[in-house]
């Protein structure tokens, strides 16, 4: 089964509808759904989405969303060992190392699914655009 992390950038396009974007992520969000595909993410991503959310709707509202996302997709443990990979890498984004290194070491993934792929150009994963990843998937759209 293919098992993907899902970046902020990714996730904030279908939360806020962002086009052309938005539903290339409901899509990848679908297969998780389906459970075609598993979908991840870290903590770090979640925080993001949260405080980014709230600026424009309820906790209440935010929080409803977030328990919808999480019903499709796993967090991914981020521990002092990502951090240490992070810090000594030479990614330049720290955040984005640190995401990087939990989906290597500690989540089994396959793909790093963003659209700021220049931010993993340090990656020892596969890092796609979210339309980019679609068209690779074995499965119909």
């Amino acid at each position: 089964m293919n098992r993907i992390f899902l970046d902020t950038d990714v996730l904030l396009d279908f939360f806020f509808g962002r086009e052309p974007f938005a539903g290339d992520t409901e899509k990848l969000l679908h297969f998780c759904a389906e459970r075609k595909i598993s979908g991840f993410t870290s903590p770090l991503v979640i925080t993001n989405i949260y405080y980014l959310l709230r600026k424009t709707a309820s906790h209440h509202s935010v929080v409803d969303k977030l328990k919808k996302l999480l019903q499709i997709i796993d967090i991914l443990d981020v521990n002092k060992k990502a951090i240490i990979y992070a810090l000594n890498s030479e990614f330049k984004d720290f955040e984005d190392a640190v995401q990087h290194f939990s989906a290597l070491h500690y989540g089994d993934i396959d793909v790093i699914v963003t659209r700021n792929v220049k931010d993993y150009n340090k990656s020892e994963l596969a890092v796609f655009l979210p339309a980019e990843y679609l068209k690779i998937l074995d499965f119909k759209n």
